[in-house]
Protein backbone atom coordinates (compact mmCIF):
# COMPACT_ATOMS: atom_id res chain seq x y z
CA UNK A 1 0.00 0.00 0.00
CA UNK A 2 1.44 3.39 -0.66
CA UNK A 3 0.96 5.84 1.78
CA UNK A 4 -0.82 9.19 1.24
CA UNK A 5 2.68 11.35 1.25
CA UNK A 6 4.25 9.16 -1.63
CA UNK A 7 0.76 9.12 -3.96
CA UNK A 8 0.79 12.04 -6.32
CA UNK A 9 -2.39 14.73 -5.68
CA UNK A 10 -5.43 14.24 -7.78
CA UNK A 11 -6.40 17.55 -9.80
CA UNK A 12 -9.83 17.05 -10.94
CA UNK A 13 -11.00 19.33 -14.18
CA UNK A 14 -14.43 20.63 -14.24
CA UNK A 15 -16.21 22.39 -17.39
CA UNK A 16 -17.11 25.58 -15.65
CA UNK A 17 -16.00 25.23 -12.66
CA UNK A 18 -13.03 25.40 -10.23
CA UNK A 19 -9.91 23.00 -10.12
CA UNK A 20 -10.54 20.18 -7.16
CA UNK A 21 -7.50 18.96 -5.67
CA UNK A 22 -6.91 16.83 -3.03
CA UNK A 23 -5.03 18.80 -0.39
CA UNK A 24 -3.75 19.39 1.84
CA UNK A 25 -2.30 22.29 -0.95
CA UNK A 26 -0.14 25.75 -1.17
CA UNK A 27 -0.58 27.90 -3.80
CA UNK A 28 1.62 30.26 -4.83
CA UNK A 29 0.33 33.46 -6.53
CA UNK A 30 1.29 35.50 -8.89
CA UNK A 31 3.55 37.85 -6.58
CA UNK A 32 5.35 34.83 -5.12
CA UNK A 33 2.50 35.14 -1.91
CA UNK A 34 1.54 31.77 -0.12
CA UNK A 35 -1.31 30.40 0.48
CA UNK A 36 -2.04 27.75 2.11
CA UNK A 37 -5.19 25.19 3.01
CA UNK A 38 -5.27 21.83 4.97
CA UNK A 39 -8.71 20.16 3.83
CA UNK A 40 -9.34 16.98 2.64
CA UNK A 41 -10.07 18.63 -1.08
CA UNK A 42 -10.29 22.06 -2.08
CA UNK A 43 -11.40 24.45 -5.03
CA UNK A 44 -9.40 26.62 -6.74
CA UNK A 45 -10.56 29.64 -8.96
CA UNK A 46 -10.29 29.52 -12.33
CA UNK A 47 -13.12 32.39 -13.40
CA UNK A 48 -11.29 35.21 -11.19
CA UNK A 49 -14.58 36.09 -10.03
CA UNK A 50 -13.64 34.42 -6.40
CA UNK A 51 -13.70 36.94 -3.56
CA UNK A 52 -12.02 34.81 -1.90
CA UNK A 53 -9.45 33.97 -4.78
CA UNK A 54 -7.37 31.77 -4.99
CA UNK A 55 -10.25 29.53 -3.02
CA UNK A 56 -13.35 29.15 -5.39
CA UNK A 57 -16.57 30.58 -3.54
CA UNK A 58 -18.71 29.51 -6.65
CA UNK A 59 -19.29 32.72 -7.84
CA UNK A 60 -19.24 31.77 -11.33
CA UNK A 61 -22.47 30.67 -10.75
CA UNK A 62 -24.13 33.60 -9.43
CA UNK A 63 -22.08 35.40 -12.45
CA UNK A 64 -23.41 33.00 -15.52
CA UNK A 65 -21.57 30.54 -17.20
CA UNK A 66 -17.94 30.77 -19.37
CA UNK A 67 -18.38 30.04 -22.73
CA UNK A 68 -16.00 29.00 -25.56
CA UNK A 69 -12.83 27.40 -25.03
CA UNK A 70 -13.38 25.91 -21.52
CA UNK A 71 -10.22 28.47 -20.35
CA UNK A 72 -10.68 30.90 -17.56
CA UNK A 73 -11.85 34.37 -18.58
Amino acid sequence: MVSSAERPRRVRVQRDGPLLIEGPVEVVGENGEVTASRRFTVAICTCRRSRTFPWCDTSHRRCGRRSGTGRPG
